[in-house]
């Protein structure tokens, strides 16, 4: 379908024609066809717009593509605005940030999986991914919130997040991570379906990490067959080193740990209570010494006046100054 556009009391100067694409172009985004909106935003990517250029007129050529955008939309109920997971994902952060959390569940999807690598087991079920947050939320104070640095989407509905917390705008250590989240569409909105979290560590090995690195995948290949049943079932490597730290080593670790602490308590203890007592003496001495300013700058001012030749009153209104001249 082609058709040229003409305004009254003024030349044509560029041609618009609709073209169908057999195709997808690099432009287009393709999505799951799971959803009616969906399918309407890949129908809409199906149409083409292509201007033949001749001289540009700003006031004409806005007013045509007005027109033709709004006669583009009518036909075949085209949406102009197509669902995009990034700027879902931003909002869910404000969410957090602001801890409006019958906002953030209305985001998690029923079977939602959340893998964060700070914990062996990975957080399944809507539920639970609830209460992982109103955790995180409760622990955010009013001050700590997240910022973003990028957002990036691909064409599968999946999302990643670089960000790290702030207190006051100001850049908390050892708070970056990063944040992949996998959406599907859900009737007309987007929900999390899979979230992966990756933070950072507060221990940096280094050049260690790479020797390390190198000494295990030596182990590997000289044991495959350790390898191969180590790297199927880590869980069980970690559940064997816990028993024998509980049978070996707990009885002798655990109450040093335990006496550890308690010493640590009794000194933080201690030092609240000298802090404490040293903020009220300093509250003391500000007091008696602005007591004794004032008191010394009132006994100066009546010896000026009694000095300077001015009467000094008594309490039967007689003045000593007159009664010496006479």
């Amino acid at each position: 379908m082609a058709s040229t556009v003409n305004f009254s009391g003024q030349i044509p100067q560029r041609t618009i024609c609709f073209k169908a694409r057999s195709g997808l172009m690099p432009g287009s985004i393709p999505f799951k066809r799971s959803s009616d909106l969906v399918q309407k935003f890949m129908k809409a990517e199906r149409w083409g717009i292509c201007f033949r250029k001749q001289t540009w007129n700003k006031q004409f050529n806005y007013q045509r593509l007005n027109l033709v955008m709004s006669s583009a939309a009518d036909d075949g109920n085209i949406p102009l605005n197509h669902i995009s997971a990034a700027s879902m994902i931003k909002k869910f952060y404000t969410c957090i940030n602001e801890k409006r959390l019958e906002e953030i569940d209305k985001y998690i999807s029923d079977n939602c999986c959340f893998e964060d690598c700070s914990f062996y087991s990975p957080i399944q079920g809507k539920k639970e991914v609830m209460h992982f947050y109103q955790q995180l939320t409760t622990g955010m104070v009013q001050n700590v919130k997240f910022s973003i640095e990028h957002v990036c989407e691909d064409d599968e509905f999946t999302v990643g997040v670089n960000w790290h917390l702030e207190w006051k705008r100001t850049h908390i250590p050892f708070t970056r991570g990063c944040s992949f989240y996998e959406c599907s569409a859900e009737g007309d909105r987007i929900v999390i379906k899979k979230v992966r979290v990756v933070t950072e560590s507060p221990i940096k090995p280094g050049g260690l990490a790479m020797i390390l690195l190198k000494n295990v995948t030596a182990i590997f290949d000289n044991f495959p067959n350790f390898a191969e049943w180590f790297l199927k079932s880590p869980h069980l490597i970690v559940q064997f080193l816990m028993k024998i730290y509980t049978r070996l080593l707990a009885p002798f670790v655990n109450p040093l740990m335990g006496g550890y602490a308690r010493i640590w308590s009794f000194t933080a203890r201690v030092f609240a209570l000298a802090l404490s007592m040293l903020l009220c003496l300093c509250t003391e001495i500000v007091t008696v010494a602005s007591w004794v300013n004032h008191h010394r700058h009132h006994r100066g001012s009546n010896t000026s006046l009694t000095t300077s030749g001015q009467p000094d009153v008594n309490g039967d209104g007689s003045c000593h100054a007159g009664k010496n001249k006479k």
